[in-house]
């Protein structure tokens, strides 16, 4: 039977009473899922809708292309997922839709492995607030909100009120006032939301709109409004107060969830939109829920899910390097995301893979986010099509952010610098020079350093970036030094903590494990005498007959306008 086409139309006021409907048997806690949102943002956007299969589903223009949301309400939203497919490829469109709960995109993975790339977005994710919280401000952490609202307060010339029909027209006046002292930050995005501000004025009521308004000696200083989102939850939509006066945001944030919002749990306050002033703002209220929401695009490469894909990565992994199956769930487990691992996909089957692990390298005086690439590998039948540098190209696009790498051969430099990379951290100058050349000396001075397994990541982090600070120096947070930690303990290493020959103050940190009989130092800020006079005692210890001290000569891709210096250090590679 052939498929019936989806038939969107501008949304109306008319649409208000069936959305509502699949609004409410979803439940959901994304801002955007809210009639009121997509109708006062419907010229910006090019909003329309569509019901069918028991569902609906709003379609928007976002940078020249259409997305959709997910489809929303109790019925069949595979069928409407198949409609939209259908749809976007008749227009040789690829399928883009958002945002996605964590339940959507467990869902679409489910349905349509291998088909669909789904990442979160940070600069939309939203701040979920306990209604209580913002209601008494209490605790340490809020003290400042505390002040400041005690400075508004002060005079007692100050009263709150609902907004109404009557002080509507007040709050339009009050609106210009705020853009005048904006004039110097004006740009397109802030004369797009005043506009739809007073789309929302115009239709406060048909919308269902609520809102609350803070005066000063009589006059309106600010004002905000919202609608409740779902069962437990209530939306801010708008909020607006002269940003000269002391106390006047935390003021109307405060009064409007004390008089308008007791019966709701949570208070959502919507996303930051990168911006990091707004950003720092809200993350100042402490949100219980950092609510994050994906966008799925139609596409070939996908992330890996650590459940799902499990045993497609173990077919890949194993084919190319051999490790055992449980070497590799240690490593599922235990640093892999949702959102670290890429798979090409052909005809239905997971071909290549390559992972990309969240680290930092140091420029000036910032660290830089940045990607340790691991585990670059393609089933053997389908090497020689270029996959795997496909996977490169699309993460590069995708983090926008430093790439760097150790080739696990000399003779993929070659390849990787056909890819743009280019040979770092080779120098190691913050390594003592002598390293690489010991001769072991023991005797009585060994006694003189004491060594304990007793250490943290932390501490670890804490004496690894003293000793090796420098420009280039690739960072790893707690998370991924635990990881590594772990990882060589697993392979039957030791990480020590070494305290100095003369003053138990001083620390030093040595990681070490044995290959064959080979004890190989996988990192150290040991001087090169140093460790030649602990090594007789570690080989003696191991058993081990020889000794090796690891290099870790890398490769760096940076982004177009982003540069380091030539030096830098990388060493800890985590696998």
């Amino acid at each position: 039977m052939e498929m019936k086409e989806l038939e969107f139309h501008q949304i109306t006021l008319a649409d208000k009473a069936w959305m509502d409907t699949l609004f409410a048997q979803d439940n959901r806690n994304a801002c955007e899922y809210t009639f009121a949102n997509n109708f006062i943002w419907r010229n910006v956007y090019q909003v329309e809708v569509v019901q069918t299969d028991g569902c609906g589903v709003i379609r928007f223009m976002e940078g020249g292309k259409y997305q959709y949301s997910y489809p929303i309400g109790a019925g069949d939203k595979k069928a409407v997922i198949e409609k939209l497919l259908f749809l976007c490829h008749k227009e040789n469109q690829s399928l883009i839709m958002s945002p996605l709960s964590e339940r959507d995109r467990k869902e679409l993975m489910e349905w349509y492995p291998g088909r669909f790339f789904v990442w979160g977005d940070r600069d939309d994710y939203d701040y979920i607030y306990s209604g209580e919280k913002l209601t008494t401000l209490a605790g340490k952490k809020l003290h400042g909100k505390r002040n400041h609202i005690a400075r508004f307060k002060d005079g007692d010339d100050w009263s709150y009120e609902p907004m109404t029909a009557d002080n509507m027209e007040e709050c339009r006046t009050m609106t210009y006032t705020w853009i005048r002292m904006r004039s110097e930050k004006w740009n397109e995005e802030m004369e797009q939301e005043i506009a739809v501000l007073h789309e929302a004025f115009d239709h406060r009521e048909e919308l269902g709109l609520v809102g609350g308004v803070l005066r000063k000696s009589g006059e309106i200083v600010a004002f905000t409004m919202g609608e409740p989102l779902n069962s437990d939850t209530f939306v801010v939509h708008f909020e607006k107060a002269y940003p000269e006066m002391q106390g006047a945001y935390p003021m109307i944030n405060q009064q409007f969830v004390a008089h308008a919002c007791q019966d709701f749990t949570y208070i959502n306050r919507e996303e930051d939109t990168g911006d990091l002033g707004l950003r720092r703002a809200k993350l100042s209220y402490y949100p219980e829920i950092l609510l994050k929401k994906y966008v799925a695009a139609e596409s070939n490469i996908v992330f890996a899910d650590p459940e799902k894909n499990r045993g497609e990565i173990q077919e890949i992994w194993q084919s190319c390097f051999g490790d055992e199956e449980e070497y590799i769930d240690f490593y599922i487990k235990n640093r892999m995301t949702e959102e670290t691992m890429l798979l090409y996909y052909l005809e239905g089957k997971a071909v290549s893979m390559a992972s990309f692990l969240p680290a930092a390298c140091r420029r000036g005086e910032e660290n830089v986010p940045s990607r340790y690439v691991y585990a670059v590998a393609t089933l053997p039948e389908y090497r020689g099509n270029g996959y795997g540098a496909k996977l490169l190209e699309f993460a590069k696009e995708h983090y926008s952010e430093p790439l760097l790498l150790f080739p696990a051969e000399e003779g993929l430099i070659s390849y990787y610098e056909k890819l743009g990379f280019r040979r770092a951290f080779e120098k190691n100058a913050a390594q003592t020079g002598d390293i690489q050349a010991l001769e072991l000396s023991g005797g009585e001075e060994e006694d003189s350093y004491d060594l304990s397994e007793q250490i943290t990541p932390a501490e670890y982090v804490k004496i690894r970036q003293e000793h090796f600070m420098q420009e280039g120096l690739v960072c790893w947070d707690e998370a991924a030094v635990a990881y590594a930690m772990e990882e060589n303990a697993y392979c039957g290493g030791k990480t020590l903590l070494v305290f100095g020959e003369k003053n138990l103050k001083e620390k030093f940190i040595l990681m070490y494990r044995l290959e064959g009989d080979c004890l190989v130092v996988e990192e150290t800020t040991l001087s090169g005498r140093q460790l030649s006079v602990l090594l007789p005692r570690l080989l003696e210890e191991t058993g081990a007959v020889r000794y090796e001290v690891k290099e870790t000569p890398g490769m760096l891709w940076l982004p177009e306008g982003q540069a380091f210096g030539e030096q830098g250090y990388l060493s800890l590679t985590l696998g």
